[in-house]
């Protein structure tokens, strides 16, 4: 081990790797430790209390285990229940991941903008605290979908995924006259760090062109900025994938790109 800066990345699952692998991309000299809390996923099935009483001991263990200079909590429902909690609670810095309201209001041309969430973010008063704060005028859809996730983590894992039953996820977020491009829907947040991992297809299903705002470069930026100029030489340091149901994942080749191509301990 190097005494590269040790970062730990939080999920509930696998989609915030979508979001280590633009912070890897920023700090590739970083030591990595990402948590996938799979023995309680999915968080949207599971009420608010459940999961501040869940994540907030849960971390403090990771802290005290890995000793990171910076935790990032890659995942929109825990970053926006239980972030507040955690930095009362530790004096680590943390990063944390909300709905691309602000970014997305303001680059909408057809003031249309849909927000592709949990069914629990979607539905949280800080989302909507967000829309009120930043809608600029537009006009804001709130779409909760109840197996995105689910479906994006058996993508990765090679199991198969249907394009109708993307699509039926998807629809919702589509407001507008089809044939009219000045008035219907032109934006779209991804808000779960899951669903980035479909980007791909669901470009390809989307009945009409819209931009998909992805928040993991802005989250990399930020944590570039806390930790400071990278210190030394760029050698690449390890990484560490835990899963904390202790199952063996068998998905190193899958993840290792994430990881900037490190072997996982």
């Amino acid at each position: 081990m190097t005494n590269s800066e040790t970062i730990l990345v939080f999920d509930s699952g696998l989609g915030g790797l979508t979001v280590l692998r633009e912070v890897v991309a920023a700090r590739p000299g970083a030591h990595y430790v990402y948590v996938a809390d799979d023995a309680f996923f999915p968080y949207g099935h599971h009420d608010e209390a459940e999961i501040i009483a869940r994540v907030v001991p849960l971390m403090g263990e990771l802290i005290g285990t890995h000793d990171p200079d910076l935790v990032v909590i890659a995942c929109n429902t825990a970053s926006t229940l239980v972030l507040s909690h955690l930095r009362a609670a530790y004096s680590v810095p943390f990063v944390g991941t909300v709905p691309a309201i602000k970014p997305a209001c303001a680059q909408s041309r057809t003031r249309r903008v849909s927000v592709l969430g949990t069914k629990g973010t979607v539905k949280r008063e800080y989302t909507k605290a967000l829309i009120r704060d930043f809608a600029q005028g537009c006009e804001v859809t709130l779409v909760g979908s109840p197996e995105l996730a689910s479906l994006a983590e058996a993508e990765l894992r090679g199991a198969p995924v249907s394009d109708e039953a993307l699509a039926a996820e998807l629809a919702p977020c589509f407001v507008g006259d089809p044939a009219d491009a000045t008035s219907r829907t032109d934006t779209v947040v991804l808000a779960c760090t899951h669903y980035p991992l479909l980007l791909d297809r669901l470009r390809r299903l989307a009945p009409w062109p819209v931009d998909w705002i992805d928040p993991a470069p802005a989250i990399a930026r930020r944590v570039s900025d806390l930790l400071g100029p990278r210190i030394g030489a760029l050698a690449q340091s390890g990484a560490e994938m835990i899963f904390t149901s202790n199952r063996a994942h068998g998905l190193s080749a899958t993840l290792t790109p994430f990881f900037g191509g490190r072997a996982l301990a």
